[in-house]
């Protein structure tokens, strides 16, 4: 044990095992879907296990140039894994959780295919 450690402290929080860039541009309706869509997938999926980060293009337009982003909005997954990129609103959550390498779980309620999420 460090003796320099308060015993007493809480425990340093885990690194987030998913990471998350989401790129919008301002309060349009793709970008809000795409916000509302990513927050819910990520709240219904991997609560507790991830840090998403949403960028405003607007207001941080060095972000985006950095990235080389083609179209927004624009989610970006850094880890785990390969790094992988999706193109518009996420309301294809079957594509958007593949992506993401999640698998549904027989218990976790899937959304339609048919029924897109706005």
């Amino acid at each position: 044990m460090d003796p320099f450690t308060d015993p007493l402290a809480p425990p340093e929080p885990a690194s987030p095992e998913y990471v998350l860039h989401l790129f919008i541009t301002g309060a349009t309706p793709n970008s809000t879907r795409a916000v509302r869509n990513i927050k819910d997938i990520c709240e219904q999926y991997l609560k507790g296990r991830y840090e998403l980060l949403i960028v405003d293009i607007y207001q941080q337009p060095d972000l985006a140039q950095r990235e080389d982003l083609i179209g927004v909005p624009t989610l970006i997954k850094r880890s785990p894994g390969l790094v992988r990129r999706l193109v518009g609103d996420l309301s294809d959550w079957p594509r958007v959780l593949k992506a993401l390498g999640i698998t549904p779980s027989g218990d976790e309620a899937t959304p339609d295919e048919t029924t897109p999420h706005e």
